[in-house]
C-alpha cells in the first residue's frame, strides 16, 4: 500500500459515486494518509481531531465528525477507537479498500484526452489552413505589399475598393518614385485616410511618421547586409 495506490482508489470511487462526496471528505482523507506516511506507515495511528481540524479549515467539530464517519461506512477508515470528547484522538487505520471500479475513470480520461486532443488538431488546422491573400499588382515587392496592407485597411475601415478604383490608384502611384510612394501608402494607413495625398512635413522640416518607418526598414536592411559582406570575409 502506497500513496499512488490510495490516491488511485479514492478518485476511482469518487467516479462512481459523485453524489455522496464532498471537498472535506477528500481532504481528511488525504490529511489521513499524509499524516500516516509521516509515522512510517504504522497500522494503526492517532489522528488528533484539534490538529486535523485546523489543518483542513474545518470550523465545526459536527462537520469534522460527520465527514470522519462518512469515510468510516465507506471503507477507506477503520475506526480502531474513538475519541472521548473533541479535544482527544481518534485511533485509526487506513483501510486497503479494494471496492473501487477503476474501469469507469480510466474511460472517461480516455476519452476526455482524445477530445482534448481533436479539439487542439482543429485549432491547428485553423490556423495553418487560412490562405494568405496576397495579390500582385504589377508594383516593387515593397510597394506591392504596402499596397495589399493599405486595401485590407480599407477594407476595416468598411471602405473597400472596386476594381476601378484599385486601377486609378495604382496609376497615381507609379507617377511618383518608389520611397515616396511607399511613404504616401503609410501616411495613408497611419491617418486613417481612404485616399492618397501628398506628403506633409512636420514643422521645422522634421520628417514624417512613414519616413521614420521606411528609414527604420533600410537601416536595418543594410545592417543585415553588412553583416553578411562580414561573414564573407572569413
Amino acid at each position: 500500500m502506497n500513496s499512488y495506490e490510495l490516491s488511485r482508489k479514492w478518485f476511482d470511487w469518487c467516479f462512481e459515486n459523485p453524489e455522496k462526496i464532498k471537498p472535506n471528505h477528500t481532504a481528511l482523507y488525504f490529511f489521513a494518509v499524509e499524516h500516516c506516511n509521516r509515522l512510517g506507515w504504522k497500522e494503526k495511528f492517532g489522528m488528533p481531531t484539534t490538529m486535523a481540524m485546523e489543518a483542513l479549515g474545518i470550523k465545526s467539530y459536527n462537520t469534522y465528525i460527520n465527514t470522519l464517519n462518512d469515510l468510516v461506512a465507506w471503507g477507506f477508515i477503520t475506526m480502531i477507537q474513538r475519541s472521548k470528547n473533541q479535544y482527544s484522538a481518534n485511533i485509526i487505520a487506513l483501510s486497503n479498500f479494494d471496492k473501487a471500479l477503476d474501469k469507469a475513470l480510466d474511460k472517461a480520461l480516455i476519452k476526455h484526452g482524445t477530445k482534448q486532443r481533436e479539439s487542439i488538431d482543429s485549432i491547428d488546422k485553423q490556423e495553418t489552413s487560412k490562405p494568405i491573400n496576397k495579390k500582385q499588382y504589377g508594383l516593387h515587392d515593397t510597394l506591392n505589399q504596402l499596397f495589399n496592407e493599405f486595401i485590407e485597411h480599407r477594407k476595416q475601415s468598411k471602405k473597400p475598393m472596386t476594381e476601378i478604383a484599385i486601377n486609378r490608384m495604382i496609376s497615381k502611384l507609379k507617377k511618383y518614385d518608389q520611397i515616396t510612394a511607399e511613404q504616401m501608402l503609410i501616411q495613408s494607413m497611419e491617418n486613417g485616410w481612404s485616399g492618397l495625398f501628398e506628403l506633409k512635413k512636420e514643422n521645422n522640416g522634421k520628417t514624417t511618421r512613414a519616413e521614420q518607418a521606411l528609414n527604420n526598414i533600410a537601416s536595418g536592411a543594410n545592417e543585415a547586409l553588412n553583416q553578411v559582406k562580414g561573414l564573407g570575409s572569413f
